[in-house]
């Protein structure tokens, strides 16, 4: 256990959620579609957290980028622990920052959400999209680690341009957790971005390590 690492994760995710959450705030309040500003918002976010503290930590920030990590056998359950509560604890402090300096309404506008009925598919584009994050982020940053700084937050991006009208684009449980329950609108659906991300850790680690057994022969 490194208390260092803990607080790398802790402090990496808040960059991420704070950022990100921000910059939907700051549209709303301006009058410009999150659709466009959101992307940006949490693929600079992980960005500017990966620069600060994922020397420390290896910059997780999400639950499901543990997972698969834990699945790899590059953290063991412990740490992998650690790492989820610091990123939990971090992600509420984001929201409550926004709670402070916006109001409820402003973090309520950052939780994610999917059209009505559509539950199935939302667990689906979450699997998927998530399984995506994590095979180029277990990839890059075995084969190509000089590039994973840039390739990781461009990804991320790209994911939240595709998927925020199907599934709001979380990817990551403690990014949608955070706003629900600081913002107070918990409810059964948090499930579809805690299953669905975990899901897709789970399918991308596998796909990573098919296509890393057949390079190997």
């Amino acid at each position: 256990m490194d208390a260092r690492k803990y607080l790398a994760e802790l402090v990496g995710t808040f960059i991420l959620v704070a950022v990100g959450s921000m910059s939907i705030a700051a549209a709303v309040a301006m009058q410009v579609s999150p659709l466009l500003v959101a992307p940006f918002g949490f693929g600079l976010g992980l960005l500017a957290a990966i620069q600060a503290t994922g020397y420390v930590s290896g910059g997780h920030f999400n639950p499901a980028v543990t997972l698969a990590a834990w699945l790899d056998k590059r953290i063991d359950a412990m740490n992998a622990l650690g790492y989820v509560v610091a990123q939990v604890i971090g992600a509420i402090a984001a929201s409550g920052l926004l709670l402070l300096v916006a109001g409820q309404d402003a973090v309520n506008a950052t939780a994610s959400g999917f059209p009505v009925g559509k539950t199935g598919a939302a667990i689906a584009v979450e699997a998927v999209l998530t399984a995506i994050f994590l095979l180029v982020i277990l990839t890059v940053t075995k084969r190509a680690p000089n590039q994973a700084a840039f390739t990781i937050p461009l990804t991320l991006t790209a994911i939240h341009f595709a998927g925020i009208p199907f599934s709001g684009a979380s990817v990551n449980p403690a990014r949608t957790l955070a706003p629900a329950l600081v913002g107070g609108t918990l409810d059964a659906s948090i499930l579809v971005w805690i299953v669905g991300p975990l899901v897709g850790a789970a399918i991308g680690w596998g796909i990573y390590r098919a296509l890393e057994s057949d390079s190997d022969h």
